[in-house]
């Protein structure tokens, strides 16, 4: 199972990288937390079906441990995407992807201070070596730093400790109903959020926008793909590995953002950016080389 859960999460990263360059189309049309707002309602909308569809099941009902639970999580999510959104209209789609990726080096930190649980030396090396690599490629070569890159790492602070409170539930609370509160969570909230600073947010119910290509195309992506798969996949295979290896998952979403945004909007990729995505496939490979001594995943909670 440990390995399915990977594949399945390096998938789901590779989504979320290849579409950092649609999101920032449809932000043409729409504002951050207008897109936002609409593309977790969706989202909401396409998990409602499988929902409903097993809600006579016991480990798929929505109790009170669960609503709290997926507020808790689902703030964090908001508050990522919200930064990470925000940040995409003033830095590039491939700097986001950057920067975004530095909550590898977070996570572990997070795991220890929060979950108690031990890192193996592997595990440790893997970190450093991914997080060389995410230094290559965000800094190296892009070495003015915008308000938009600041925003962004606010992002990777608030997408590290989703995962980490992803992590204290995954294992004990059913997933589907888990990932509809959340997603449920960052909906409401940007609903509100576009009410209160969005200029235009009137524009997300007007037609004319909401039939451009551009905007439908990014919204049911995301929506289907990068939303409801994408979170419902990280809650229910989280439960079989550990908060710093979906961490390293993760921090390939810089290299398929790079990609992506070299061949959609032939943005360079230098030298240094293919180094540091080196560096992170080797961080990541370091993490699946076994220790000497093996240190089990505890699940205590303090």
């Amino acid at each position: 199972m440990k390995k399915t859960a990977d594949v399945t999460l390096l998938f789901v990263v590779f989504i979320w990288g290849v579409t950092f360059v649609m999101v920032q189309n449809a932000l043409s049309f729409l504002e951050p937390f207008s897109f936002n707002a609409v593309r977790f309602f969706i989202a909401f909308l396409f998990l409602l079906i499988p929902y409903f569809l097993t809600s006579h099941k016991k480990r798929t009902t929505c109790s009170k441990e669960v609503l709290i639970a997926g507020i808790h999580i689902g703030a964090w999510l908001f508050l990522g995407y919200a930064f990470q959104t925000k940040g995409l209209e003033l830095t590039t789609p491939a700097k986001t992807g950057f920067i975004t990726g530095l909550s590898v080096v977070m996570v572990p930190v997070f795991s220890l201070l929060l979950l108690k649980l031990k890192l193996s030396r592997n595990t440790v090396l893997g970190v450093v070596a991914a997080t060389f690599g995410l230094y290559l490629m965000a800094f190296v070569d892009h070495s003015s730093l915008n308000t938009g890159d600041f925003l962004v790492f606010l992002c990777a602070v608030s997408f590290a400790m989703q995962i980490i409170t992803t992590a204290r539930y995954a294992k004990i609370l059913p997933a589907l109903p888990l990932t509809l509160i959340q997603i449920c969570t960052v909906s409401l909230l940007s609903f509100v959020s576009a009410f209160l600073f969005d200029e235009n947010y009137s524009v997300v119910f007007k037609a004319e926008v909401m039939l451009q290509t551009e905007v439908w195309t990014a919204l049911l992506v995301t929506a289907a793909l990068a939303t409801a798969f994408a979170f419902f996949a990280q809650t229910y295979f989280q439960a079989y590995t550990t908060p710093t290896r979906v961490a390293l998952i993760f921090s390939m979403e810089p290299v398929f953002a790079a990609i992506t945004s070299y061949i959609w909007i032939d943005e360079k990729l230098t030298m240094a950016s293919l180094a540091g995505c080196a560096f992170i496939f080797v961080g990541m490979i370091l993490a699946e080389l076994p220790s000497k001594k093996r240190t089990s995943f505890s699940r205590e909670i303090t």
